[in-house]
């Protein structure tokens, strides 16, 4: 006969999350996903290498590059 088995409630804290900032940058580029800033790029091929690399990879995402100075931002589609 077995004796029973003796489980050990770990408890640990939880990893801190890390959220994307909700602001958007003053100067610079900015990756936008789905409405979301995630990514902050200081030439604009940079940031429009990224966002066509994320595009090619996940092409149901709405994946935007946001210019800072001009406050506006581009929609990124990809040729087909």
């Amino acid at each position: 006969m077995r004796p029973p088995s003796r489980r050990q409630n770990h408890t640990s804290a939880p990893a801190p999350m890390q959220r994307a900032t909700r602001e958007l940058p003053t100067s610079g580029y900015a990756l936008v996903v789905d409405g979301h800033m995630k990514a902050q790029f200081e030439t604009r091929e940079g940031a429009r290498k990224g966002a066509e690399d994320l595009k090619r990879r996940f092409p149901m995402l709405q994946i935007k590059v946001y210019d800072a100075e001009a406050k506006r931002s581009d929609n990124i589609v990809l040729a087909t």
